[in-house]
């Protein structure tokens, strides 16, 4: 039987979809951590502008466009231009005091306060001391319009805290995340999932099939996964249906075709018997009392034969089914082939046939049951007997073969078997030769196949190279009588 292969735990569908899931959050994580230092940096100072450098270019780039235009919209002008990737700064104006922002929602709370105090000509880092000495938190320019200053730009020296950072990119971060989690779930469905995926739907159309009564069907066995398994199993519980199937149809044609024998071999001598008593029966008919005497000897004729017919099937079914229990015991071959000597003497004497038994040194006894051993090697041997011209011989032969197994051979000198019907020596009813009628009814080769397959034994038969036919039966010694008990 086929062994099914190990699972590889790597190929575990459930190692898959965890160490998949690992991956996937790993692969996110670096993905979303590299995605915020890049969109941070980009966001706080695109170059390598110092506070100062920035507060000076806004200051002229203001200068320029409230000059050309004193009533533009400075906070419009201001998102458009230095949004996103610009540090964030402050501008105040002479003409409202108002706080315009980049980004107002990065500025610190007190930079627009410290702006006006500029713009007013005060000192906006007084008062803010680290380590009781002055600090500069931001840098300041004017901006200046006919050489007069009409407000100040004012660019904080240390960048926004972390958190500032967070909450303007949380819509983009998330907005990427989702995407990722998406595009990640699609690989993990296309690397993971849609393999098995496949063969499940394989699985499922061949079982489909075999619900349908398709033995021939199989699922996809490959992978080393949990639905690999099952597909295995399933292929498996399908060859097994399929031998139970073939089986079941070998044994139904086996059925029909012993039952069409069967009839024939019983139609022929029923047919006789019925016509030779119809014929007694007619009272118009003048019979004297010899030929109603050969009538009816044909008839008790016929009747034998019927009834030979009838135990050799009921005999045969017995040892097929193992409806007969085999009374087993140590045989002794020579006593076996006393027996047979014996039993066909007279017809030895008939015929002119010479019975030669031989038993070699060594040979182990037979476990097994005398009186069906004896009857196999009586029918084998009055066929041998049967087909042996006169003058001929008809060997009987054991010897040891292997370890506690005993090897018979039954060989005449007679015409052999002809090669096309060897074959089929051993079938119910076969008569295409009538070497096959060891017993009169088809039925004789059969049963010594029975008998011998129910001791754990082998039969062969075979033509000699210097002619006549040569039956081997092999069967168990002594020395596997445990085993053989317990099976008879």
């Amino acid at each position: 039987m086929k062994t099914m292969p190990e699972r590889v735990w790597y190929r575990s569908l459930y190692w898959r979809i965890a160490m998949g899931y690992v991956a996937l959050l790993a692969v996110l994580l670096v993905v979303q951590i590299s995605l915020f230092v890049g969109l941070t940096n980009w966001m706080f100072g695109r170059a390598t502008r110092t506070p100062a450098q920035l507060a000076e270019i806004v200051a002229q780039d203001l200068s320029v466009q409230l000059t050309e235009s004193p009533q533009m919209d400075v906070e419009n002008y201001l998102h458009s231009r230095y949004a996103l990737g610009f540090q964030p700064f402050a501008v105040v104006l002479h003409r409202d005091h108002r706080v315009f922002s980049n980004r107002q929602t990065a500025i610190p709370p007190n930079l627009g306060a410290d702006a006006r105090v500029r713009l007013r000509g005060g000192d906006p880092e007084r008062g803010h001391t680290r380590g009781g000495r002055p600090t500069n938190f931001a840098e300041y320019a004017d901006i200046l319009v006919d050489s007069e200053s009409v407000g100040v730009v004012a660019v904080p020296r240390f960048p926004p805290p972390i958190t500032v950072g967070l909450r303007e990119l949380a819509p983009t971060l998330g907005s990427l995340g989702i995407a990722l989690l998406t595009a990640g779930a699609a690989i993990m469905a296309l690397l993971i999932f849609r393999p098995s995926h496949r063969r499940l739907r394989s699985l499922e159309e061949a079982a489909r099939a075999l619900g349908e009564g398709r033995t021939d069907v199989r699922a996809n066995e490959t992978g080393g996964d949990e639905v690999s398994a099952l597909s295995r199993t399933f292929n498996r519980m399908a060859d097994d249906l399929h031998a139970r199937a073939s089986a079941l149809a070998d044994s139904d044609r086996a059925r029909r075709q012993l039952l069409a024998d069967v009839s024939h071999e019983l139609m022929t001598p029923l047919s006789a018997i019925r016509g030779y008593v119809e014929t007694l029966g007619m009272k118009e008919l003048q019979l004297d009392t010899s030929t109603r005497a050969k009538y009816l000897d044909i008839v008790e004729e016929e009747t034998h034969k019927l009834e030979a017919i009838i135990g050799d099937l009921l005999d045969l079914a017995r040892l097929e089914g193992g409806g007969d229990t085999l009374d087993v015991d140590a045989v002794l071959v020579d006593d076996l082939f006393r027996r047979v000597a014996d039993r066909h003497r007279p017809m030895l004497m008939e015929r002119g046939v010479r019975l030669n038994t031989t038993a070699a040194s060594g040979t182990p006894l037979i476990w097994g049951d005398a009186d069906r051993l004896e009857q196999a090697l009586q029918n084998v041997a009055a066929n041998a007997i049967r087909h042996t011209p006169a003058g001929g011989t008809v060997t009987l032969r054991a010897e040891p073969e292997g370890s506690a197994r005993v090897r018979i051979t039954i060989a005449d000198t007679g015409p052999g078997i002809p090669p096309e019907h060897i074959t089929h020596i051993f079938d119910r009813f076969y008569k295409a030769d009538a070497s096959r009628a060891a017993s009169g009814s088809g039925l004789g080769l059969s049963i010594v196949r029975a008998i011998v397959l129910r001791h754990g034994g082998e039969i062969s038969a075979e033509n000699a190279p210097g002619g006549g036919a040569v039956f081997t039966i092999v069967l168990p010694g002594l020395e596997r009588s445990g085993r053989h008990a317990a099976r008879a």
